[in-house]
Order: structure tokens, then sequence, then C-alpha cells
């Protein structure tokens, strides 16, 4: 198979998001890329869902991981009794798709795909490690071959020639919409804001645009309003850690104050990905709070005074009044009409 990768920077190969061999799981660690080249190397799917807890990957990273991490949970069960492996799988299934609270409803969806693998597996006598392992990686290349599509869509958006500012690290969709604005040869800038305290959007987006040949520009978080304004910004656009059915994006935080400043400049706001199921409403999703000590420093290096105080929300929700359109691999939905998504019964998948 031609895989869907192909001609995107180095961070979205699959080997250099998470990849599974010899009992062991790698993940690169985007907490120091790109200044480093380093991958966390796990021994067991305890360590892998450690790893996705604290950040050695994250946007869609985590449901690639969870996958090689289930294949890593089967290889660790290898020896067991066929009901023991089920049983071993299942709380291995459990402990990943908990990694991280605001997106376990989609890590659910993940980890299911792994078990129902796992199964057909025992049925046919085959490795479960290598069937989940397989299964993940066909999983991926059709997660990527999907978001290709909504990529199409996204980029019909786009001016021929224009900029356009993103929020944090969208992971697959970014690569996937340059690579279709450079097959248009459409002359697209693009802005980052540099996502604290993380700094996704400065090190993995603005990485991901520069490694594929696009003028790419960070700013700090303080500054979109007025470089929407002075640098006529034509299409602010993100991913979504949760479309609700409701409308609500959850999104990185500072996501919702972007888009507040893009309504008013006249701005459209576009969102990427798959509504999701699991969510009707925003009052099911549960905003993750991450450890306010990550707010006092920047890469390491203290910037406040011992004993004051952090807050650190990992994701915020903007209203459905604030989004110009849901960008789906079906085609642009309004956000007050997500229901239409699954009229024909479609499944919900992961699209980041």
């Amino acid at each position: 198979m031609e895989r869907q990768d192909r001609d995107l920077a180095f961070m979205l190969r699959y080997e250099n998001v998470a990849w599974y061999e010899d009992g062991k799981v790698k993940i690169l660690d985007r907490r120091v890329y790109p200044t480093t080249v380093r991958y966390e190397v796990c021994n067991n799917h305890q360590e892998v869902a450690q790893a996705i807890t604290d950040m050695v990957t994250q946007s869609a990273g985590p449901y690639t991981a969870a996958g090689m991490g289930m294949a890593l949970a089967a290889y660790e069960a290898r020896d067991m009794k066929e009901e023991d492996q089920v049983e071993y799988l299942k709380k291995a299934a459990d402990t990943i798709a908990t990694a991280r609270p605001t997106t376990t409803k989609r890590m659910r969806i993940i980890v299911e795909g792994c078990l129902e693998a796992a199964e057909r597996a025992m049925k046919e006598g085959k490795r479960v490690d290598e069937a989940i392992f397989s299964h993940t990686v066909d999983h991926t290349d059709n997660r990527y071959r999907r978001i290709g599509r909504v990529a199409v869509n996204l980029v019909d958006l786009f001016p021929d020639k224009g900029t356009i500012m993103t929020q944090c690290f969208g992971e697959t969709i970014v690569g996937l919409m340059l690579r279709e604005a450079k097959e248009r040869n459409k002359d697209i800038k693009v802005i980052c804001p540099e996502t604290r305290p993380y700094f996704q959007g400065a090190r993995l987006t603005a990485s991901v645009a520069q490694d594929q040949g696009f003028h790419t520009t960070v700013i700090t978080d303080n500054m979109p309003a007025y470089v929407m304004e002075k640098k006529k910004v034509d299409l602010f656009t993100s991913a979504a850690d949760a479309i609700c059915l409701d409308g609500h994006i959850v999104n990185k935080i500072g996501t919702y104050q972007i888009a507040i400043v893009a309504k008013h400049l006249g701005i459209p706001y576009f969102v990427t990905g798959i509504p999701d199921k699991g969510h009707e409403t925003i009052d099911t999703v549960t905003i993750e709070e991450r450890d306010p000590e990550f707010v006092l420093q920047a890469m390491g290096v203290r910037t406040a005074m011992e004993g004051v105080h952090g807050y650190y929300p990992s994701f915020d929700a903007t209203p459905p009044h604030l989004v110009s359109g849901v960008v789906t691999d079906r085609g642009i939905f309004s956000a007050y009409d997500l229901h239409r998504y699954f009229k024909d019964g479609e499944k919900a998948e992961l699209v980041l």
C-alpha cells in the first residue's frame, strides 16, 4: 500500500509518532522536539500510559501510542491462558484509555478496536501482539486517508495567496492541509501562536510547516488580536480534542479567545474533525487541569517568584456562535447541525 504519510514532516511519519517493535514501544518525545530528537522507550503498557499522561506525545499522538501500547500489553500477556490474556488486555485498555481525562471517550474507541483485533487473532491462532500492531498501523493509515479528505475540504477555503493562523498542534491535519495546499500551488503563510506552557505551536506546528516548505511565523500567546489585524489573517483554523454535538469545540486553552477576536474582525474560524457521538453536550466533557507549576516556568526555567500560584486548565470550550463551520471528511457542517453528520449511520472516528 502507498502510505498516507508520504511527503509529510519528520514527526508525522508513523515510526516517529509511536512504534511497537521487539517487545517495546518507542515514542518521539515531543516535549523536547525539535531542539532534541529523542525517543521515550516503554517496556510495558503502564509506561505507555504514563508517557501519554506526561505529554511525551499529544494531539493525535496518544491515539497511535494507545494502539502500540495495546500491542505491547499483548506481548506482556503472551504466555498466559487465553482467558487470562483477554482479562489482561481489558485492564490494559482501561489504563491506557484513561491516561488523559478529556480524551477518554476517543481513546476508548482506539483500545476497543485493539481488543477486537486481539479476539480475532486468538480465534485464528495468530500472534496477538502482531495482530494489534497491524491493526494499529492500518487504522492510522486509514485515519490519515480520511484526514486527507478533510484537508481537501479545508483547503477549498484557503485563498490562493494569503495567511492562516493555527492554534496548538493539530497533528496530521496540519501536515495534510499544507501538503494539499502545496499540491494546489497555494501561496500560504502560516502564523502559529506559541501555546504555552508546552509551546506546541512554536515547537511542533511551526516545525511541521517549516519542514514542508511554508513561510512560518511564531507569535506569543498574547499577540493574536494585534497580529490578526496587522498581518491581515484570512482564516483561523484548529483541530479539536472534542467536537460536541451541541456545537461546542474543546481545544487547547486559548482557542476560545482567538475565536472571539476572529469573530470581531470578521475572520472565519473553521474547525477540523469529526463530531463526537460520545459528547452530546459540553457538559459531558471533563476539562483537564494539569500541574500549575508548569505555568510558573518556561521550558524548565522558572519565571515566577516562589510562593506565586499558577493555574493550568489544558483546554477551553468555544461556543457554536463563534464557529464558521466544522470541516469534516463529508463536507462542511454548521456547528448547530452536527447531528446531520450521522444521518447515514456514520461511525465516530478520530480526525486530528
